[in-house]
Formats: C-alpha cells, structure tokens, sequence
C-alpha cells in the first residue's frame, strides 16, 4: 500500500512536531487487530519502562505522552515507583505518566487547559464528544498528545500537552459546521463531572461473560454475539475468551451499553454465587 503524503504533509510535520502524517491503514480482521493491540500495549509499556530509567538516571523529573487507563493499569502493575499520573484535574480519564527520580521530587505539569466555544453561540449546533475529537483528529493531531475532552453545554475543555496547544488554538476552526474559537482557560472552570458510581453485584462467577450477561440485563447468547464481534473489550483489548477471569483494576468496556471498572470479589451468598465489586461510569 502506498502512502499519501505530500510536500505539504511533511512542512506541516516539520512546524508542528505534535502532528503526524495520516497514511493508509489495512484493516485485516479481528486476529490481526488483537495481536496489534497486545504489541503496541507492550511497546509502551517498553517505553514506560525506558522512561522511568531516564528519571533515575539524569535525576530529572520524565513525562510520558498522555497514557490510555488500559495503560496506566500496566503501569501500576509494572511497579515503577516513585511515579505519578497528571491528567490537567482531579478526574481526568486519560494521563500522562510522570516519573520521578525520588519521591516528594518537584515536576512542572504539560498539560493545558484549552477552552473550545463556538463562535456564536446562538446558531451553534449541541457536539458530542466524538464530534470534537473528529475535528481535532482530522487536524492530523495524535491521540497521545490529547486527555479529556470535557463537553458542557454548547462549549468543550480539552486537555493537551503544551507543545501543540498553539497549533490548536490556531487551526481548530470548525467542528461540524460550527465556527469555533479555542484559547488557553484555567481547568477550575470546568464543572466537575459526576463520579462514577460503586456498587455491589451477585453473578455465578468472576467470568466476563458471567459479569456482562446480568451487569446489562442481556441473555447469554446476546452477550455471547457481544464477545464474537469483539464489542466486549477489557482494558481496550479483546479478550481471549469469555471465559477470561476478570483481574483487579480491570476496565471492561461494551460497545453500546458503557463500561465498568472490576474491583474484586467481596465474599459468597449461602446459594455459593458471588459478591462483586464494580465501579459503573
């Protein structure tokens, strides 16, 4: 497959070092869509692990892109203490991973705060999410340079590193067919979302087909088709089997229906089904 870049492509690469080429993807089917997966989480997490020696070794403080939570649940797993996360708020979803080269050391934040609000807002349209993250990623933009992206009302905060916010505030000029406006804005004036809640579920076991099937109200062969188009993903990558022992920490996402967050078992009901935790977002 041959690529699509042109003179123009490889200026704008070279101006905006937070930018990237789009070239043509082959999209071969699921197999080869899981293995690609597996490799690039192991990838980063190689890259994880360079980054903390660099800490370690220059005695400086060293900040990765902004991490997936699949990836920062690897992380924690990887036990490269002392490190910290920094998403630009208390509940940013998405992280940069900053590692320290001994605990307490003091680190300045890449991450900004961006306001994006529509040039007038009487004739803007109501954007989701996806529409601003369509609009920004059509900017030929990498996902890891972005966090958040926090919509209220006819308005939208996103968090980005500090070295492409100015490509940002100067390109970002529609979304949809809504004139738009971004510049620099302090994060406190973002209303702070609702936290996810916790609660307590009975299921027969620990399986994820077990949790999924009565966590939705689906029938098991509705959960079952879930899992065969991979639609079931579990720290964004699709698992094994259904039969997969959900783990900790673990982030199980359904196309569709939402995601949860696994917290473990709490114990057995006289009848020998299980008590589990989970967090729903």
């Amino acid at each position: 497959m041959t690529s699509s870049r042109t003179k123009s492509d490889e200026k704008r690469a070279r101006m905006h070092p937070g930018a990237f080429l789009l070239t043509p993807v082959d999209c071969t089917g699921g197999r080869n869509y899981t293995n690609g997966m597996e490799n690039e989480l192991e990838l980063t997490k190689k890259r994880l692990a360079e980054l903390a020696k660099r800490a370690e070794k220059r005695s400086i403080a060293v900040k990765s892109e902004f991490l997936t939570p699949a990836a920062q649940l690897e992380l924690t797993r990887m036990h490269l203490e002392p490190c910290v996360f920094d998403g630009g708020y208390e509940q940013a979803e998405r992280r940069c991973a900053v590692f320290l080269p001994w605990e307490g050391c003091e680190w300045d934040s890449r991450v900004v705060c961006l306001e994006l609000r529509p040039a007038n807002e009487r004739f803007a349209e109501t954007l989701t999410h996806r529409d601003y993250l369509g609009a920004l990623m059509a900017l030929g933009i990498k996902r890891e340079t972005m966090g958040d992206i926090v919509v209220q009302g006819k308005r939208a905060y996103l968090f980005c590193l500090d070295s492409i916010a100015p490509y940002i505030c100067e390109q970002l000029t529609e979304v949809r067919r809504t004139q738009m406006r971004a510049s620099p804005c302090d994060a406190a004036a973002i209303e702070p979302p609702e936290p996810p809640k916790e609660t307590t579920v009975t299921v027969q076991s620990a399986r994820l087909d077990a949790l999924v099937a009565p966590g939705y109200k689906l029938s098991r062969g509705e959960a079952q088709r879930l899992f065969e188009r991979e639609m079931v993903l579990v720290n964004s990558l699709p698992p094994k089997s259904p039969g997969f022992a959900a783990r900790e920490g673990d982030i199980v996402s359904v196309r569709g229906h939402g995601r949860f967050a696994f917290l473990g078992e709490a114990g057995e009901t006289r009848k020998g089904r299980v008590r589990v935790q989970v967090r729903v977002y």
